[in-house]
């Protein structure tokens, strides 16, 4: 085994306690928190709950924030005259509920727990909710059931596209199904969400029997909840992993901020909801580097947040749900928003012969997809630090210290990575096309141009790009620009041009296609 292999073990312990979800603008299945599309019972004027066999159990609050909880969970703290910021469904931020959770919570406690959890966000987010959520706990097995779409109705467009989108980053083969890759992710670690669609809470618990174990995934969607109320957060769009990472720098940056605030006081100036879990996990192969690339929000996310909150207090923060960050890069250097907008990338189609473009069908016929991809630097990032964990043994892209946040050898509970690596900063845009041919073969390739802040910035892309085909079995063939990967997941032919600030990858599945794919390639011969 690779001593990678323990600091892998450390950081994936350390994320299962995050709600991490997948990205709406690669993957179309219902995600956690921030993603609209799920299903769940709507509002109703009184309060109702229930367990089923199916392993849920629900509490409805009443539709009006001021009205009071069941009487057997009264609150022993006066009602203020009027609603106000830290008090909710007749309980205040700081109250002491007599509350057992070890074989789930019947209604009125459900409701209580809830009431209390609105109240402290409010408390911590100086926000006020302008309606309560319904909130629904079950176990993973019936999450997996209900919310984790095996992709049956995919389109074959759809799925080449997302296919070669991850190919691309390498991170899932070509001979894989990318789909299946992320669904069985998101079985396996989402711990909750929020639903702006039906404006409802889940929260996913490991017991057979569904127990709220803590108060922090509730929390951490509750914040999503009044981020809807107030923000309307569903009103973004964001079409591309660039654009969905760089909003959810905002949205996921926010709530796990909060998040964090709120397990500072549990135990401390709160009493808090605490029951021993009895599973560890979701268990399932958890692929690193679909992790990586979904978890930006939540790493990256609460410094920037917190980077505009120190400097302009809650306004700061609430203003930027306005103009949300135009990029990941953003993100990750909080001083560049609204100060360094992306480039928008000119990349005009020269393919020819039997190479089409492939123009993905919307998933759904409610949602719109455009034909090209986007991953912007956090999606670069995980494409070079997915190295670190593979399983074969092979030299290393980055070293773990440059993207692990390590203190005394230790991965950081709080901040676990960091996507701030030297080959993917200066990042400016990027974007893909993708290609394929018709026929029972249905090969395909695609060209990946991305814009670099100078011409320095472009070489040390370009350089850290080698070393990743170098990595992934890949020779020269001619000359540093010319490479082919003859063994493994990623077997293809690639061509690497570099003009100025700009960077062209160009792949195919031999060296032969790779001027079809793209008329400006220039073969090893012409002295490249």
């Amino acid at each position: 085994m690779r001593p990678l292999a323990a600091v892998a073990l450390a950081l994936m312990l350390v994320l299962a306690g995050c709600s991490v979800g997948l990205q709406q603008g690669d993957t179309p299945t219902p995600p956690p928190a921030s993603t609209p599309g799920q299903t769940a019972t709507p509002a109703t004027d009184t309060p109702t709950a229930t367990t089923t066999g199916g392993g849920t159990t629900t509490a409805t609050p009443a539709s009006t924030p001021t009205a009071a909880p069941n009487a057997t969970m009264q609150s022993d703290l006066a009602d203020p005259p009027t609603d106000r910021l830290g008090w909710e469904d007749g309980y205040w931020y700081n109250e002491t509920l007599s509350v057992n959770g070890t074989d789930g919570l019947n209604e009125s406690e459900l409701s209580a727990v809830v009431g209390r959890a609105m109240a402290r966000v409010e408390h911590i987010r100086q926000l006020e909710f302008e309606e309560t959520v319904p909130v629904t706990v079950i176990n993973r097995s019936t999450y997996r059931e209900q919310y984790v779409d095996g992709g049956a109705n995919y389109t074959e467009s759809f799925r080449t596209f997302d296919n070669v989108k991850f190919e691309t980053l390498f991170l899932i083969g070509e001979r894989q199904d990318s789909l299946a890759v992320q669904n069985t992710n998101r079985g396996s670690n989402v711990l909750g969400f929020y639903s702006p669609a039906n404006d409802t809470i889940v929260v996913v618990s490991e017991s057979d029997q569904p127990v709220l174990n803590d108060e922090l995934t509730l929390g951490h969607e509750l914040v999503h909840a009044l981020q809807d109320q107030q923000f309307d957060i569903s009103r973004y769009d964001r079409p591309t992993r660039e654009v969905y990472n760089a909003y959810n720098g905002l949205i996921e940056g926010d709530a796990r901020n909060v998040e964090l605030r709120y397990q500072e006081r549990c135990g401390v100036e709160w009493d808090c909801l605490s029951v021993p879990s009895e599973g560890s996990g979701g268990g399932g192969d958890l692929h690193f580097g679909v992790y990586i690339l979904n978890y930006f929000p939540y790493a990256d996310g609460p410094g920037f947040v917190g980077y505009h909150e120190n400097r302009g207090g809650w306004d700061a923060v609430n203003a930027m749900y306005d103009a949300p960050p135009a990029s990941a890069e953003q993100v990750i250097h909080p001083e560049k928003y609204g100060e360094d907008a992306p480039t928008n990338v000119s990349l005009t189609d020269s393919n020819s012969g039997d190479w089409e473009r492939v123009r993905p069908d919307a998933p759904r016929p409610s949602q719109t997809r455009p034909a090209y991809a986007s991953f912007g630097q956090s999606g670069m990032v995980a494409m070079f630090a997915y190295t670190l964990y593979d399983s074969a043994n092979r030299s290393r892209v980055v070293e773990p210290d440059e993207f692990l946040n390590l203190e005394g050898g230790q991965v950081n509970s709080t901040d676990p990575l960091n996507y701030a690596i030297d080959y993917a900063d200066g990042w400016d845009g990027d974007r893909l096309h993708i290609y394929d041919t018709p026929g029972d073969d249905n090969e395909t390739a695609y060209v990946w141009r991305s814009v670099w802040d100078s011409p320095a910035e472009a070489e040390e892309f370009a350089a850290g790009y080698r070393d990743l085909l170098s990595h992934w079995g890949g020779e020269r063939v001619g000359s540093p620009n010319h490479w082919e990967v003859t063994r493994g997941p990623f077997q293809d032919a690639f061509y690497i041009e570099v003009e100025g600030d700009t960077v062209t990858i160009v792949n195919a599945p031999s060296e032969s296609d790779l001027g079809d794919v793209y008329a400006d390639y220039e073969p090893p011969s012409a002295g490249n």
